[in-house]
């Protein structure tokens, strides 16, 4: 989850805000200006539409329609609340049939959507380094082998503060908000269906990170609010429980949820691609043997050397370094330990990536994340180039904001003692809609939002006739489909799950 070491401290800091006014589609003003039209106060420049083809790497021409503009959100007076940007990619309809359309959200809370556009499955990808970025790499991208392009249309939609959507109401807090937030992006969602016709379109989410967070908060406010049915989601390293996110030492389950990422960073050093047969040892300890000994608490030397002695070669971790923590290996701890040897650190967003310790020699080094802050830069630097040269849409006078940390030290995370979960919607969106399926995928060496946490939280969601919700975890971290094999693979169990909703519809 991007900048989620920040958002353990942010559920105990934030207050409630007043929410925004309800927003209500079908009482949303006019459709999105022509060149000169729309609501007054407007500071983006009209919508640009370009034809644009491309050659995949296996061969196949994709030829489709670019549209890079936004959308206005306006109140029941028509006074302009917010602008939204969006980049939509649209192909024609073949034999007749609607082809499905896809909304796609990035996380933070802050991030624009250009780490699945350019990362993950747009038309275009930015290549970076597998094993170290740097910031100042080349910035041109290339044919995404992984787009999903070829099976459903795409709408990257930027959450207000993120990109170039912002309030124009002096007051964009009141958007950042769990429930605002949902509200918002559900009604730009609605909007997009109705002005561009696309309201009996197959309609499915995709949403990484805190983006796989909200994805079940807006299927339920799409289907009870609104009267728009999704056929299927797709959560890509989500947070479903904040609960299970960055627990105190005192809490023994956070440990539990990693020791599988943990083990398969091990095995990943040692060569060899982590896969559910291979983990399984490491998920057994987790809530067996492990748990119980962590209960004990540090002050059980019998228990600490039990953990020690097993966790060793499980992660790959030294013994005494694991005896000291009391067999709790914290993550800023385990950033600089896997490196140590050679003065590099790990990320936690992926422990294949690393970068080198600004201060090897200290005790205490303070230290971006060797992916997450690396690629910052080139991955900004990519949009901003494919706005202005390829979408012909400059927008000269506004910044970019790649991930915006101001939204998310100014989060309202609720002012409930329960920390803030998805599963309840996500439950009651299954049993609303029999024909609802949602595919949930995960990295394996991300220590962010590790995979254990959702195959444990997805056991607890009844069947509801089976099949319908489905955990696939890949080699790689958080953003495991910078690795081609991860790519694949993901592009063909996400395939796999639109095939099947199509078929039900």
């Amino acid at each position: 989850m991007h900048r989620a070491g920040r958002l353990a401290g942010a559920l105990l800091l934030t207050l409630a805000l007043p929410l925004p006014l309800a927003a209500q589609e079908a009482h949303q003003g006019p459709p999105p200006r022509a060149q000169s039209s729309g609501p007054e106060g407007r500071r983006l420049p009209a919508d640009s539409v370009t034809s644009q083809s491309l050659t995949l790497p296996d061969g196949r021409k994709l030829d489709f329609t670019a549209t890079a503009g936004s959308l206005p959100i306006v109140d029941e007076s028509g006074k302009l609340q917010a602008e939204i940007g969006f980049i939509a990619f649209t192909r024609p309809a073949e034999g007749g049939r609607e082809r499905p359309v896809t909304f796609a959200i990035n996380g933070g809370p802050g991030a624009s959507s250009a780490y699945l556009n350019l990362g993950a499955i747009g038309p275009w990808r930015l290549p970076l380094g597998k094993d170290s970025i740097s910031p100042s790499q080349g910035v041109s991208v290339v044919p995404n082998d992984g787009t999903w392009l070829d099976f459903t249309d795409l709408v990257f939609i930027d959450p207000i503060g993120t990109g170039y959507s912002r309030a124009t109401d002096g007051d964009p807090k009141k958007y950042w908000s769990v429930d605002s937030d949902a509200s918002i992006l559900s009604a730009v969602i609605a909007r997009y269906l109705r002005v561009n016709n696309r309201m009996a379109s197959p309609k499915f989410y995709v949403g990484e990170s805190y983006g796989g967070f909200r994805g079940p908060l807006i299927a339920a406010k799409l289907q009870e609010e609104i009267g728009v049915g999704l056929s299927g989601m797709v959560l890509l390293s989500p947070v479903l429980d904040f609960a299970s996110l960055e627990r105190p030492r005192t809490d023994p389950w956070g440990f539990v949820l990693r020791l599988p990422s943990l083990a398969a960073t091990a095995q990943e050093r040692g060569g060899k691609d982590p896969s559910s047969a291979s983990l399984a040892d490491a998920e057994a300890y987790a809530t067996g043997a492990y748990f119980a000994d962590l209960l004990k608490g540090p002050g059980d030397t019998q228990a600490v050397d039990r953990m020690a002695d097993r966790l060793a070669p499980l992660t790959g971790l030294d013994r005494e370094f694991l005896r000291r923590q009391a067999g709790r290996p914290s993550g800023r701890g385990v950033q600089r330990e896997y490196g140590r040897d050679n003065g590099r650190v790990t990320s936690l967003y992926d422990t294949g990536i690393t970068g080198w310790d600004p201060e090897p020699d200290s005790l205490s080094s303070r230290f971006e994340d060797p992916q997450l802050t690396a690629m910052h830069a080139p991955l900004t630097s990519a949009m901003l180039d494919l706005y202005a040269r390829t979408l012909k849409w400059p927008v000269p006078n506004m910044r970019y904001e790649l991930l915006n940390g101001a939204v998310n030290s100014g989060w309202n995370w609720g002012s409930r003692r329960q920390a803030p979960e998805a599963l309840t919607a996500l439950k009651g969106a299954l049993a609303l809609d029999g024909k609802f399926r949602v595919l949930v995928v995960h990295g394996a060496t991300d220590l962010v939002t590790p995979y254990f946490a959702s195959k444990l939280q997805i056991a607890q969601v009844p069947p509801y006739g089976g099949g319908r919700l489905n955990l696939s975890v890949y080699p790689g971290g958080h953003m495991f489909y910078g690795r081609d094999a991860s790519r694949a693979a993901f592009h063909k169990d996400a395939a796999a799950l639109y095939g099947a909703a199509l078929k039900d519809r």
